[in-house]
């Protein structure tokens, strides 16, 4: 088993899955390597934060009560990064829903990704 501090487990790429709560609104979040590390929010910049806190208060326990903690599952040969190239109106689109979400292109853009991968998942 390896031991790290909690600033080292924090910076460790757990993988965030984020979905809409069909049922009360606003969306889910969940880190599926860290057993019961879930929360919710209303927008999505604001399911992104609670994501956070969620993950820092779930490993500060695990650390305090001497449990062990899961790592990330190893992600080989991938870089995270992949450019790609869309029309200026789908470009300014995510743009303006970004903004809308109080989040960055690139978050908002993970999250729509994120979304469809893991509705195909389930259906």
């Amino acid at each position: 088993m390896i031991i790290m501090t909690f600033a080292e487990y924090m910076q460790l790429p757990y993988r965030l899955e984020i979905v809409p709560d069909t049922a009360e609104g606003g969306f889910v979040a969940r880190y599926p390597e860290l057993p019961g590390c879930l929360t919710c929010g209303e927008t999505m910049a604001e399911t992104v934060a609670n994501a956070e806190d969620a993950k820092r208060c779930w490993l500060s326990a695990a650390l305090e009560d001497g449990a062990a903690i899961p790592l990330p599952q190893a992600h080989k040969n991938y870089s995270g990064q992949f450019k790609l190239r869309i029309p200026k109106s789908l470009h300014r689109a995510l743009a303006e829903h970004a903004k809308q979400e109080g989040m960055s292109m690139n978050q908002y853009c993970l999250y729509l990704l994120s979304r469809n991968d893991v509705m195909h998942q389930v259906g």
